[in-house]
């Protein structure tokens, strides 16, 4: 190889047992011409040499290489082979190959991924164990209304086998109140919630996305919006964003005004909740882009992070008093998720997250405590078609 340093893009994979892996690199790299990729190990791991590649078929061969290996840590290899040159954002074209050499000298940001590491970028997820290889849901919750608890039944599914996570947890499930009506044991509460949210984390695949729907508690000024992104963050998941959904509701509160005309203590209002966006491991979730759903005037739209849909007002119908409306889960689901991924709502009450999961050619595991819920949310899936104009 000719000039190595300056006429190729470097990348290093760090990996001690990389000596035990030479005989899959090689089943991958002698697919390629040399003067296009080429590698070398060394005693800290892989060394990648990259001038151009096409990167389609480099990426079906990596996917053809997992599928002939049975050993767990040569798959993660080849998942963090192909992770760490799909990551890299900056190279021209040259028919089907893209072109790496020498394409960032005209940018203005020069070593743009290097000072962004120096920064820190998202650096309370970096450490995380989290395992790369997917699995499948099993087949006797694809596609169900289960009633139970969610630690429990989640802990009955393997790791990683769920697309895409979108709940809103009540205030009191299961839990006692204290001694006045509205008191709750806030202590109890997020132990319990916490419970289950890391069964939520075990189960997400690596790169899906978990999205919570959340009311804070200003009167009590209890911000649980903060205390359950605090808890994903602490617990490795990348922070993705944040959507505020404004409601419009000025009606709210509208004569608690705290101390009136007086800096003393004025109760400030609020008309929006809060989706606390997050990812597991990676901040691309894989997919084929023929299974997106989402249109260009949607995206456009729905990019922009703050959502102006008004609340469900047919809650009566159901009976139950905390329900979001359709309007909230479509979005999130043509937004985050593809045809045919699987959505979870641990506490699914009666069934919006999956009525609106089937509606959109999404699979579907949706879970309550209350059978009362669940058999609402069987009910409103038997009414519920496939909506055949997004085919």
């Amino acid at each position: 190889m000719l000039n190595i340093e300056s006429s190729y893009l470097k990348i290093k994979i760090y990996d001690k047992q990389i000596e035990n892996k030479k005989i899959i690199i090689l089943n991958l790299f002698n697919f390629f011409p040399k003067e296009d990729i080429d590698f070398e190990l060394d005693s800290d791991g892989l060394i990648i040499y990259l001038k151009e590649l096409d990167f389609l078929k480099f990426k079906k061969q990596v996917e053809i290489e997992i599928k002939k290996t049975t050993d767990k840590e040569s798959k993660n290899l080849l998942h963090t082979i192909l992770e760490k040159i799909e990551k890299i954002k900056s190279y021209g074209l040259k028919g089907k190959k893209r072109l790496y050499v020498d394409y960032n000298k005209e940018r203005k940001v020069k070593n743009r991924e290097e000072k962004e590491a120096s920064r820190g970028k998202f650096y309370y997820a970096i450490g995380n164990n989290f395992s790369k290889i997917n699995d499948k849901l099993p087949e006797q919750f694809l596609n169900k209304i289960i009633v139970g608890d969610s630690e429990f039944v989640l802990k009955q599914l393997p790791d990683n086998c769920i697309d895409l996570i979108f709940t809103s947890p009540p205030y009191n499930f299961g839990l006692d109140y204290e001694n006045h009506q509205d008191g709750v044991d806030w202590e109890k509460y997020f132990e319990k919630l916490f419970s289950i949210f890391k069964e939520c984390i075990r189960v997400l695949k690596y790169g899906g996305r978990i999205i919570v729907n959340v009311q804070p508690l200003f009167s009590d000024y209890v911000p649980i919006h903060h205390i359950i992104s605090n808890f994903f963050m602490e617990n490795k998941l990348i922070w993705k964003g944040e959507i505020l959904w404004d409601k419009h509701n000025y009606n709210c509160k509208y004569t608690a005004w705290g101390s009136w005309k007086s800096p003393s203590n004025p109760y400030l209002k609020y008309t929006w909740e809060f989706l606390e966006i997050f990812c597991k491991g990676d901040l691309k979730h894989e997919g084929d882009d023929k299974m997106a759903d989402i249109t260009a005037d949607e995206f456009k739209k729905w990019v922009y992070a703050k959502w102006d849909i008004q609340p469900e007002y047919n809650m009566k119908k159901y009976g139950h008093p905390a329900m979001f409306p359709e309007e909230l889960v479509e979005r999130v689901l043509k937004l985050f998720s593809f045809k045919g991924d699987i959505i979870l709502d641990p506490f699914n009450g009666v069934g919006t997250t999956t009525a609106v999961a089937k509606r959109l050619s999404r699979n579907y595991l949706g879970i309550d405590i209350s059978k009362e819920y669940c058999k609402k949310a069987e009910e409103r899936l038997k009414n519920t078609q496939i909506d055949m104009t997004l085919f």
